[in-house]
């Protein structure tokens, strides 16, 4: 089992087990809520998550046809 731990205080700390169904990221073309399955983005053993961005389906249409908002 993965999970994110956080600890928000001295009292109170938070852990969420990752499950194919609630990983997300920020579209960094315009700041929306994307939706990421873990498995498929890394299915090529090449990725990694500092260093790995992952665009809303607008954001990468516009930059498969060059257009960069």
């Amino acid at each position: 089992m993965f999970y994110v731990r956080e600890k928000i205080s001295d009292a109170v700390e938070v852990i969420v087990e990752i499950h194919d169904d609630n990983v997300f990221c920020t579209c960094p073309g315009c700041g929306c809520e994307v939706e990421i399955n873990l498995a498929e983005l890394f299915s090529d053993d090449e990725g990694d998550l500092y260093g790995t961005t992952v665009y809303c389906q607008k954001c990468s249409g516009s930059r498969l046809e060059g257009r960069y908002e």
